[in-house]
């Protein structure tokens, strides 16, 4: 999980990886937005391997969510 939010908070210019956590509620980070949701996409495909699309981001609402829903698509 570590991991992940490391890579996670690689897409954000100026988001410290420390203030994230599972429960981080992704949307109500300060530069969410669809460009950052298909940045994420990107980098789960680039990273990890797995094809996660809208319906995937659309399901999940914390950082958590999303770590889960990309583990379970393994």
């Amino acid at each position: 999980m570590k991991e992940f939010i490391e890579k996670f908070a690689e897409i954000f210019d100026d988001l410290d990886p420390a203030i994230i956590s599972s429960d981080t509620v992704i949307r109500d980070l300060e530069d969410w937005d669809s460009i950052a949701g298909l940045s994420v996409i990107g980098m789960i495909d680039e990273e990890y391997g797995v094809t996660f699309n809208a319906e995937d981001m659309k399901a999940c609402v914390t950082v958590g969510d999303l770590y889960n829903r990309m583990q379970s698509k393994k």
